[in-house]
């Protein structure tokens, strides 16, 4: 970790990457208006997988003072990950033949069946207990005319993976043996709430004559005001949302596997180690001696002996590790590997051939519908993750390494 200073700024950036070189310059840019917040307390984080966002860096952490601020928190508002290891040989998985192809890729080919992915949804509306008590709680939320139709949209979209870098893997650990890890979060519902109230904090800001520009992209709401309030409603509606979307989709994969480890092995299988974590979210804290909004947008709460999960790229490594609850990040880690190309450049610097038999040859079984976009989540367009978590030693340790045999993509 080093540590850099804006002349401007109130604020000093701390940095968890090797030396300045490794930060590009236009997440440099973010980080320092970041740093010039009058409501900001301690200093501006930015972890090992960081890089360019919308109005705040991916891989950012902030401590705001009775203060929101929607760009911080990120359009995919719960973003996150599900994670399970099982007691099943992966090598079980690749050995036993099916009329599909071995295990493995029978197992991915009905994953891919069985959960909607990319822009697809439910044909008709699914049972979800969140959305169920926000009907219930209906006051909370009746002032956002805007936003109603995200309430009755949701039921088509809880349990559905989503596009992107969202992703269901099968990986296999140190032990050789089945994890399930999961990354997705609250489908157009948290991007509706984040878009929404990002410019009605514009609106607010011209009102008061803020200081902080609109060209920054870091429009805010004091949490005393009714938007405030309204915007922290919706936020944890989305965040509750986003944590139950990954738990509908690991009972889809459990059945999954249930279906077709019965059918072909004699093994029962048994289930450990669930984590549910957010990664685009803002939380109540006490940091710097004081209660401060606890802003993580690509980031981990990452406690002292809390287990969470950081994945890497398609093909690639990923990890559970254990918090070391360092105040000096305010108890937070990167939430992956963290983009080195944008999805463009990624396209331009790669086929779709290229990654096919980079994966081919890895030995990772992809179901994905449409590959002509498949090279967005080449490994190549990401950091090293063993850099990464190198780069934070002194913010988790690694518990569990996995390396990915399948995965489903949108």
């Amino acid at each position: 970790m080093f540590i850099l200073q804006n002349e401007t700024g109130r604020y000093p950036l701390k940095i968890w990457l090797e030396n300045e070189k490794e930060l590009e310059a236009s997440c440099r840019e973010q980080a320092y208006h970041l740093t010039e917040l009058p409501f900001l307390r301690g200093w501006v984080c930015l972890m090992p997988d960081t890089h360019a966002g919308m109005g705040m860096p991916i891989g950012g952490v902030i401590a705001a003072k009775d203060v929101i601020i929607p760009n911080a928190v990120g359009v995919d508002i719960g973003c996150g990950m599900a994670y399970v290891k099982t007691n099943i040989p992966v090598a079980v998985l690749k050995e036993t033949m099916t009329g599909c192809g071995n295990l493995v890729q029978g197992i991915v080919g009905d994953i891919l069946r069985n959960i909607p992915a990319g822009f697809a949804h439910h044909k008709t509306a699914m049972p979800c207990y969140t959305l169920d008590r926000a009907m219930e709680e209906f006051s909370l939320y009746e002032e956002n005319g805007e936003l109603l139709g995200q309430l009755e949209a949701g039921y088509f979209q809880i349990g559905t993976l989503g596009g992107g870098n969202h992703f269901i893997e099968l990986q296999e650990d140190e032990e050789g043996l089945l994890s399930v890890m999961i990354h997705s979060g609250s489908r157009h519902f948290g991007k509706a709430v984040c878009d929404y109230f990002h410019q009605k904090a514009r609106e607010q800001n011209r009102r008061w004559y803020s200081q902080v520009p609109d060209e920054y992209r870091l429009a805010f709401l004091p949490t005393d005001t009714p938007e405030g309030c309204q915007y922290l409603n919706w936020m944890n509606l989305s965040m509750e949302f986003a944590r139950e979307n990954r738990e509908k989709m690991m009972l889809a994969v459990k059945a999954v596997l249930e279906k077709w480890i019965g059918r072909y092995t004699e093994l029962t299988l048994e289930y450990q180690e669930e984590i549910n974590c957010h990664h685009n979210y803002a939380a109540l804290e006490q940091h710097c001696g004081e209660e401060v909004w606890v802003h993580r947008k690509g980031a981990v709460r990452a406690g002292k002996d809390e287990l969470t999960v950081i994945p890497g790229a398609m093909g690639s490594y990923s990890y559970v590790v254990r918090g070391l609850g360092n105040p000096e990040s305010f108890c937070s880690s990167s939430h992956g590997a963290g983009r080195a190309y944008s999805r463009k450049g990624a396209m331009d610097a790669f086929t779709c051939e290229e990654v096919m038999v980079d994966l081919k040859d890895r030995g990772v079984v992809l179901g994905k519908k449409n590959k002509k976009d498949v090279a967005e989540e080449s490994r190549f367009a990401y950091k090293d993750i063993d850099r990464v978590m190198e780069n934070q030693k002194d913010l988790v340790v690694p518990v569990r390494r996995l390396s990915t045999i399948g995965v489903v993509k949108g």
